[in-house]
C-alpha cells in the first residue's frame, strides 16, 4: 500500500513509487540520489517540525518534512 514518507514509520524500509512535484523538485531529489524504485529507510522524524532523516544507498540525508510529503513509497 501506498503512503507518503511521512507517515511511513522509523526502521522501516520501503520503495520509492511516486514523486509529486515539478522538474526543480525532481531534479533537487536526483541530485540526493532518491529516485523512482529505489530503496529508502527512514531514520528518524525530528521533533517540532524538523526535518527526516532517510538513507538510501548507505548514505544518510536530512531532508525537509515539505520534501518528505511528496514522496510516496510502498514498504517491502
Amino acid at each position: 500500500m501506498e503512503t507518503s514518507l511521512i507517515d511511513l514509520r522509523c526502521g522501516i524500509k520501503a520503495v520509492i513509487k511516486r514523486l509529486e512535484g515539478g522538474a526543480v523538485f525532481q531534479k533537487k531529489l536526483e541530485s540526493l540520489n532518491v529516485r523512482i524504485g529505489k530503496e529508502i529507510k527512514k531514520v528518524t522524524k525530528q521533533p517540532f517540525n524538523g526535518p527526516v532523516v532517510i538513507e538510501i544507498d548507505n548514505t544518510k540525508v536530512a531532508i525537509g518534512r515539505e520534501m518528505a510529503s511528496r514522496i510516496f513509497v510502498e514498504e517491502e
